[in-house]
């Protein structure tokens, strides 16, 4: 089964973090499942970006940043895009790493009890670090593939156990509507899945599992199966929160505790357990995805257990577990980070969109001509997700 299972199943880990939880549980609970639509536009949004990234590591057997270093020519605009990018993804995920455990600390508060967070914190660090360090590629790949089918598994439990009604769910899917105030988490829904420094991941994640352009096809599918089923336990957690009055719930924990008087403690251990599933993801794939980047940036074609490649996501995890552990909330930086995010995805969704159109890149497997049409269409809602991003850190 793990020689099929690819890299779309750690960019999927990936995406379901504890703001994508907790982005969907809002949304669910504020709106029903009227929104559900945004979510299945942000996958199909996330498939063709995804599939872009994946095509070009498989084709040229580099990460997206060694792409983009030698297919910029101006050195200025070279190094300014570089810039952002480490602004970006090394800075943001070291900021938002702390968030990360974070919420897996909640998952294990769910299931064991309220405890001493730091003790839970620093076994979910501990865990990471002891993946990254002793794990090769197919042993992150394993932990991680059981991770998300762990976390699968309790979220879409957890929908089920709310009977959700079917027709109101297809309306909501294939009836796009947008209620009064929503529009701000429509934009976070959107934005919490469409995922700049998953486009690096994915990049270098391929070129590890796969050295042949015969594997395009497993890529392709494996990038779809993956992400769709990522999409389905993100819908799974809106279902879910349909059930609760919007005036109980502020976060996913909430939402556990407003299920359990209608349905039983076991909806409280569910959604503890994917909620811990989905925070320990994070915490190993952000780390992770700022390791590879720097490592393309910087040109060491580093593997896994280089020394360099090893400082990076545990200097990250170092720093998310300096702020959780401290109490120390680096609202500045993130705010930086959220900026730089902004600028970087639409940057780097335009540059993909040029350089898989690139003849002398991809030779025969350059973009159709509804790719392009799908990618330009992406391009424009990236745009408008970044410019809104930006607007949101300066209170507009």
């Amino acid at each position: 089964m793990f020689k099929k299972i690819g890299p779309g199943v750690l960019v999927a880990a990936a995406f379901i973090g504890p703001g994508t939880v907790t982005a969907c549980t809002l949304a669910g609970a504020s709106f029903g499942y009227a929104l559900l639509w945004a979510m299945l536009l942000s996958v199909i949004a996330t498939i063709v970006l995804q599939e872009m990234a994946a095509r070009l590591g498989i084709i040229t057997q580099r990460g997206l940043a060694d792409v983009i270093k030698s297919e910029l020519k101006i050195p200025w605009i070279r190094n300014l895009v570089l810039g952002i990018i480490i602004s970006a993804i090394v800075i943001g995920n070291a900021a938002y790493e702390g968030g990360n455990i974070g919420g897996a600390t909640l998952g294990l508060e769910a299931i064991f009890g309220a405890a001493n967070t730091k003790i839970y914190a620093l076994i979910i660090g501990g865990i990471a670090f002891i993946l990254l360090y002793f794990g090769n590629y197919k042993t992150l790949e394993k932990a991680l593939v059981s991770l998300v089918i762990i976390m699968s598994l309790s979220f879409l439990v957890t929908a089920i156990i709310t009977k959700p009604d079917v027709v109101a769910i297809a309306k909501g899917l294939f009836v796009p509507s947008i209620p009064q105030d929503s529009i701000l988490s429509i934009i976070a829904l959107v934005g919490t899945t469409v995922v700049p420094y998953n486009l690096f991941l994915h990049a270098s994640l391929v070129s590890e599992k796969w050295k042949s352009k015969n594997d395009l096809k497993l890529a392709r599918r494996d990038t779809i199966v993956a992400i769709a089923l990522g999409g389905v336990v993100s819908m799974g957690i809106m279902i879910a929160a349909t059930s609760i009055a919007n005036s109980t719930i502020s976060s996913v924990m909430d939402l556990a505790k407003g299920l359990e008087p209608l349905f039983g403690s076991a909806a409280k251990y569910f959604m503890g357990i994917g909620l811990f599933a989905a925070g320990i993801t994070s915490a190993i794939t952000a780390p992770l995805a700022a390791a590879y980047v720097v490592n393309s940036v910087f040109g060491w074609k580093a593997g896994l257990q280089d020394k360099r490649f090893k400082f990076v996501w545990m200097a990250i995890i170092l720093v998310g577990l300096s702020f959780l552990l401290l109490g120390i909330k680096p609202i500045e930086i993130i705010k930086f980070a959220q900026i730089a995010n902004g600028i970087l995805l639409p940057v780097i969704a335009v540059f993909l969109l040029w350089v898989v159109n690139r003849k002398d890149v991809l030779e025969a497997h350059r973009n159709s001509l509804f790719q392009n049409i799908l990618g330009i269409a992406i391009v424009t809602l990236t745009l408008i997700l970044g410019v809104k991003s930006i607007l949101k850190v300066f209170g507009y």
